[in-house]
């Protein structure tokens, strides 16, 4: 009755967070001081004010009800909009919070306690940290590519040598059976222009979008673990050299917090396991 507000950017985020696996237990380390901005309309003057929401301490010392949340507005009357924005808004702000929580105790720390070999697309490392300045600092001291869902990204170059014809590499990311045997997982390989592309029980998924049979394959490819709707464009260039091929991988637009994953799986998931294919192959046949 009294308006509408709504947060309409994040200011500032500062501080960091870090997991820590210690004998098969996760322990969990953050603080952040974040700067909201909202604004509102008054509903009966149609009045539109403007303020600004202080979480100075957001840590693992306090509870999310305990988190002190400051709410501030511009000069002037509205303050139906300051006092709407200290009840209701607090509540949701409060409840963005626990969803980062969640976030960052479940889907931040897959993979992080595993046996030795790192599940796909899944950090191997036993720590993790995530730091941020202002966001606009943040991206624009980097340089980064902004794609997608304007997330910071970043392109990986990666070469490898196997000891295979390019035609017979080539078949291998593009028959079916020849995914699942490397994979050792089901996969959907429908190798044409548009064709799906699943595989690591879901954790790799998009579509083939250009193949030149035995010379070039180009993907739309992602992580489960990405942002929503957010892929990457993946191409594999084979380079015909007599008994061996060298292959080229091109990845742009992975998120800057995923580049170590992304280039452990396609080093581990991928390329090793097409290595030990080969040589089953070539043992087989001697």
């Amino acid at each position: 009755e009294a308006g509408r507000c709504e947060i309409s950017d994040l200011k500032q985020v500062e501080g960091e967070a870090s997991c820590n696996s210690r004998k098969g237990k996760l322990i969990f380390f953050y603080e952040w001081n974040l700067r909201l901005s909202w604004k509102g309309t008054v509903k009966e003057s149609g009045e539109k004010h403007k303020g600004s929401v202080e979480i100075p301490n957001l840590s693992e010392e306090n509870e999310v009800d305990d988190t002190e949340i400051n709410v501030s507005k511009k000069k002037g009357e509205g303050d139906v909009l300051k006092d709407l924005m200290r009840t209701e808004g607090t509540t949701k702000v409060r409840e963005a919070l626990r969803d980062y929580l969640k976030a960052l105790k479940t889907e931040f720390t897959l993979g992080m306690i595993l046996p030795t070999k790192a599940t796909v697309c899944q950090e191997p490392a036993t720590e993790r940290k995530l730091s941020g300045h202002t966001m606009q600092d943040s991206v624009s001291s980097q340089s980064l590519d902004i794609v997608g869902v304007k997330i910071p990204t970043v392109k990986i170059l990666m070469r490898e040598i196997f000891n295979s014809p390019a035609d017979e590499l080539y078949s291998i990311f593009t028959t079916k059976e020849l995914v699942q045997k490397f994979s050792k997982r089901p996969a959907v390989v429908e190798a044409e222009k548009g064709g799906k592309l699943q595989m690591f029980d879901g954790c790799v998924s998009g579509e083939y979008a250009e193949l030149v049979p035995s010379q070039r394959i180009v993907l739309k490819w992602r992580c489960r673990s990405w942002p929503d709707e957010h892929y990457a464009t993946v191409a594999l260039n084979f380079k015909d050299m007599a008994a061996q091929t060298e292959l080229q991988l091109e990845c742009k637009g992975v998120p800057v917090s995923n580049e170590d994953s992304t280039r452990q799986c396609w080093k581990q998931q991928y390329f090793e396991e097409i290595r030990t294919l080969l040589q089953q192959s070539k043992d087989n046949m001697e």
